[in-house]
């Protein structure tokens, strides 16, 4: 297919702060970007998933009309929970007001137009196949490590979403069944163990003192604060045998990690020690790639999922 019969893609990524929306053009040249806060309305849920709709709206209409000559193109749509393709409606989305609501219709019927609409994790994982850390790579295992924990599945350049539209979401397997309580009814999911917000919280229960991962990182690095060097050591072998485990399931042909505790280096040395400790093969070689896309991974792999 040449760049002139492909089309021109338009991504929208909804995140909790900021709305991002990207125009593409067929050769994959970024030919707009523009970002807005998201409404935030947290005592009245039905206006703020109103006020949501109509910045969305507004957002696709904008870029629209900054195409040349008005050609035609295809809309997608990341957003912080699923779709059930049953119902289409919005489930275990981090943004309440969305949640029991078919966003995916409302939008369509606004704009007069179909669109694609997939899970952050999802776009994620797609951007960084496309045109990211993993391009190249057949089975991709995407995994975005921040405040939570989540996953997505690419094969051949094609999402993966699974007979529940949730393939990929390893943060919510428990692996602890006497640990910590997740937001999502069980205990002691990968969420809980490796997610910042997790370990923060478990560093917190266990030593009564109120620091993030990014600093327990550097007490370890220091080497002045045991504390920190325990609760360091734990969030690796955690890594490692969630990793590890990931592997021996899936066997990926790559897996590439995004979210901001996707920059500790130590992900790639000790990590992939502890990954090839706990995986169920003696001599593990899968790349556990560093996103190349960064805060922009989101709003690609809404691009590439447009219809």
């Amino acid at each position: 297919m040449t760049s002139q019969t492909r089309p021109y893609r338009i991504g929208i990524d909804l995140g909790g702060t900021k709305i991002e929306g990207v125009l593409l053009a067929p050769d994959g040249q970024t030919l707009a970007r523009r970002r807005i806060a998201t409404p935030r309305h947290a005592a009245h849920a039905d206006t703020e998933y109103e006020d949501i709709c109509t910045a969305i709206c507004r957002l696709v209409t904008e870029i629209i009309d900054e195409m040349p000559n008005r050609t035609p193109c295809t809309v997608g749509v990341g957003i912080p929970g699923t779709t059930d393709r049953h119902t289409g409606l919005v489930q275990n989305a981090n943004t309440t007001s969305l949640i029991g609501r078919p966003l995916k219709g409302d939008l369509e019927h606004r704009l007069g137009r179909p669109m694609g609409m997939e899970n952050d994790a999802n776009c994620f994982t797609m951007a960084e196949t496309q045109m990211g850390a993993a391009q190249g790579y057949g089975l991709v295992f995407g995994i975005i490590m921040g405040t939570g924990c989540g996953g997505g599945i690419c094969i051949d350049g094609r999402l993966h979403t699974g007979r529940h539209q949730i393939a990929g979401e390893w943060g919510h397997f428990s692996v602890d069944p006497q640990g910590e309580q997740c937001w999502c009814g069980n205990r002691g999911c990968i969420e809980t163990k490796i997610s910042g917000g997790g370990v923060a919280r478990a560093f917190e229960k266990r030593y009564g003192r109120k620091l993030t991962l990014e600093q327990i990182t550097e007490g370890y690095r220091r080497g002045d604060d045991l504390d920190c060097t325990v609760a360091f050591e734990q969030f690796i072998d955690d890594y490692g045998r969630c990793v590890g485990g990931l592997i021996s399931t899936l066997d990926p042909d790559a897996i590439v990690l995004g979210g901001g505790v996707s920059n500790i280096e130590e992900l790639y040395t000790m990590g992939m020690a502890r990954v090839r400790r706990y995986a169920f093969h003696p001599h593990v070689q899968t790349p556990i790639l560093k996103n190349r896309l960064g805060d922009s991974a989101g709003v690609y792999g809404a691009a590439w999922i447009g219809q």
